[in-house]
């Protein structure tokens, strides 16, 4: 560690001292989220951390880099593609920081191989809720390890990780395969992981009978059409993939890494349209392009955050084992009637049992994301999350916790190992921190002036909430 990262934590050590030296509890503030839910920040009780953003070392013999919590996606990627190299698991949103991703169980369409990211890590620095500044990896600290990874910082503050590295190349060479059925594009998707060379594969369905698999595989030339998705004028990732679905005709395209690294970033998968449609915008390609600078996701959360809009969108991501895929896939069809959504296969990680893919299993893991139905009335929101909260749980599947949960204490600790959690807690000093339940679970609906914030964002003054 260099000297700069050490004044940094040594200032933030002794605050976190005096904090608990007064028993008092504190959440970190990182300046950004990509949660949906509210944040909501005390003055007095919060530790800062926004100033932790420095890509420390890459090592290009050993295929590592050291980097501190706030480095965000696009950063990390910048800082490492120019030696070769990249993460393996790279979160599609550029503002998704190191530490936000460890823990908040981020992945990718590289998971099935990988994981989550933190199971990318070799160990991880953290703050504990004393002060005491440790090491944990799979060998030491194990438990704090593996405890940490989606905890939503409840069991210390994660100062720096070291990030394993593997060799990049200029291109993704992509095949659309299309589908008509989840059935359909879960059988090509088995496939395509078990049989063939995957760095990257997703499925994606449109209507009830119309979807892709797109898989993806690293190239250093341009063997066919190049299309790119960063641009202004570039078509939104999801509505080029919606496009070929309907066509119904297979296609091999090539984008550049970065592109497809970042495909989701203009237009947030398809929650830009719903802003178009929440405004009553037209939407079509040159009211995309005009509004493409508050289109990206950055700014997009900045407008969650301000408007409270989130309150009004079902926003859900789901991770269940493949015997329960299509159960769930049915449910939310019947119940909600939402074909537009999408999954990605994910290797299980039951040593984490707060991480999405804390699932005790032999079987692939699949995210399942559930996006799109407006509910204007809040206890109708609030009954429609809970009934996918239930089954969920009735199919031995997780939710990510990003979003907005209704659990009951009894319910929550019925999925989760609440004495393993209290130990660890115990033994690592988190005591005087917010409990994992307390710091996700909603507890009241929040009202906001919708074109306001839009406007404050658009005026980049959309901030999160600090109370004095």
């Amino acid at each position: 560690m260099n000297q700069l990262h050490k004044n940094k934590t040594d200032k933030l050590q002794q605050i976190v001292k005096e904090l608990f030296a007064n028993k008092s509890a504190f959440k970190v503030y990182h300046g950004s989220t990509n949660s949906t839910r509210v944040q909501e920040f005390d003055r007095n009780a919060t530790v800062d951390v926004s100033d932790l953003n420095e890509v420390i070392k890459v090592d290009t013999d050993k295929k590592f880099v050291v980097c501190e919590p706030n480095v965000p996606m696009d950063r990390l990627f910048k800082a490492t593609i120019k030696h070769g190299l990249i993460p393996p698991v790279i979160p599609e949103f550029p503002g998704i920081t190191v530490g936000g991703a460890i823990q908040g169980s981020a992945i990718e369409s590289t998971s099935h191989n990988y994981g989550c990211f933190s199971q990318t890590t070799n160990w991880i620095e953290m703050i504990l809720a004393n002060g005491e500044l440790v090491e944990v990896s799979p060998e030491k600290n194990s438990d704090l390890y593996y405890g940490a990874a989606g905890s939503y910082g409840t069991l210390g503050i994660v100062t720096a990780a070291e990030v394993k590295l593997v060799p990049a190349k200029k291109y993704v060479e992509l095949s659309f395969i299309p589908i008509s059925s989840f059935k359909e594009g879960l059988k090509v998707t088995k496939q395509k992981v078990e049989k063939e060379l995957c760095h990257f594969i997703e499925c994606g369905m449109f209507s009830e009978k119309h979807g892709v698999v797109i898989v993806g595989r690293m190239v250093d030339s341009k063997n066919h059409k190049l299309v790119k998705f960063s641009r202004p004028f570039d078509e939104w990732y999801y509505i080029h993939a919606e496009k070929i679905a309907m066509q119904q005709e297979a296609m091999v395209q090539t984008t550049p890494l970065k592109d497809y690294v970042f495909r989701y970033n203009r237009g947030a998968f398809w929650g830009g349209k719903m802003a178009f449609d929440h405004f009553d915008v037209p939407f079509n390609r040159f009211t995309r392009l005009a509004f493409d600078p508050i289109m990206r996701t950055r700014k997009l959360y900045q407008a969650l955050q301000a408007s409270g809009v989130a309150q009004e969108y079902i926003c859900q991501d789901i991770v269940l084992p493949e015997s329960s895929l299509l159960k769930f896939l049915d449910f939310t069809r019947e119940e909600f009637g939402i074909h537009i959504t999408g999954f990605v296969p994910i290797k299980a990680e039951p040593k984490s049992p707060f991480q999405c893919n804390g699932i005790d299993t032999k079987e692939m893991l699949y995210n399942v994301g559930v996006y799109g139905l407006r509910i204007r009335c809040y206890d109708k929101f609030v009954d429609a999350n809970k009934k996918i909260e239930t089954e969920t749980k009735r199919l031995n599947g997780k939710k990510w916790f990003y979003a907005y949960s209704y659990y009951s204490e009894k319910d929550f600790w019925s999925i989760y190992n609440k004495d393993w959690y209290d130990k660890l807690r115990k033994k690592y000093h988190a005591t005087t921190l917010p409990s994992i339940y307390d710091k996700i679970i909603v507890k009241k609906k929040y009202n906001y002036d919708h074109k306001k914030a839009a406007i404050k964002t658009i005026l980049n003054r959309a901030e999160l909430r600090i109370k004095d």
